[in-house]
């Protein structure tokens, strides 16, 4: 059995998806980028800034889970600029452990939505 998880913290979907499904202990976020929820308005003031609105927005539909990150085993980073890895990564390093970090995959592809910088999905386990 399946459970839809939508909350109000993170950006309504643009599209015919939800935040993220539960089932079992296991839960399947959408992709997040840096819209702000409150505006539906991209943050884009620099590559540390939008990354940082992506990781709160993953927060906020994690919590809606009643996880945090430490729940997280498996993230996928999109970003359409390799060059912006390490400024990405600084940033979404601040969110997890170092010794318990998720396994991850981080590839760049020619466009995301609304041409965004980067899409974050996670995989979270109880």
């Amino acid at each position: 059995m399946k459970q839809i998880i939508n909350t109000p913290n993170a950006p309504a979907p643009i599209g015919p998806y939800n935040q993220a499904v539960l089932t079992g202990n296991t839960l399947y976020t959408s992709g997040q980028i840096a819209l702000d929820p409150k505006t539906m308005e991209l943050v884009m003031d620099s590559i540390e800034a939008e990354t940082k609105q992506v990781m709160e927005n993953m927060k906020a539909v994690l919590e809606a889970a009643d996880m945090t990150f430490d729940h997280v085993v498996k993230t996928s980073i999109f970003i359409s600029d390799m060059h912006n890895f390490s400024k990405i990564n600084a940033v979404y390093g601040e969110y997890f452990s170092e010794a318990t970090a998720p396994a991850r995959e981080t590839v760049e592809v020619a466009n995301l939505p609304k041409f965004v910088n980067v899409e974050i999905s996670m995989v979270a386990v109880r």
